[in-house]
């Protein structure tokens, strides 16, 4: 089991329309990740867990958008997310 304070977490934006990538939103360790994580569970954000990933954007400053060799992985948590929304869509209607 990890300390709390070797937790980390990153909220990542995008808005399709208005941005070339994703951009971050929020990025903690230990209990200000908790706290990203609790704040998204509120508002129904889903999370995807990927320690690797999750390192490599913790690096990136809040407001910085994903830099090109990111594009791939995140294009793959995009899609996680888009398919438990059509779960979610399909299940309530």
């Amino acid at each position: 089991m990890s300390k709390a304070k070797d937790r980390i977490a990153t909220a990542l934006q995008y808005k399709s329309e208005k941005q070339v990538a994703p951009k971050v939103v929020a990025k903690g360790m230990g209990y200000v990740a908790d706290a990203i994580l609790t704040r998204g569970q509120e508002n129904d954000v889903p999370v995807y867990k990927d320690a690797k990933l999750s390192q490599q954007l913790y690096n990136l400053s809040i407001g910085e958008e994903i830099p090109e060799e990111l594009y791939e992985l995140v294009a793959e948590v995009l899609i996680f997310i888009a398919k438990l929304d059509a779960g979610k869509k399909n299940s309530n209607g």
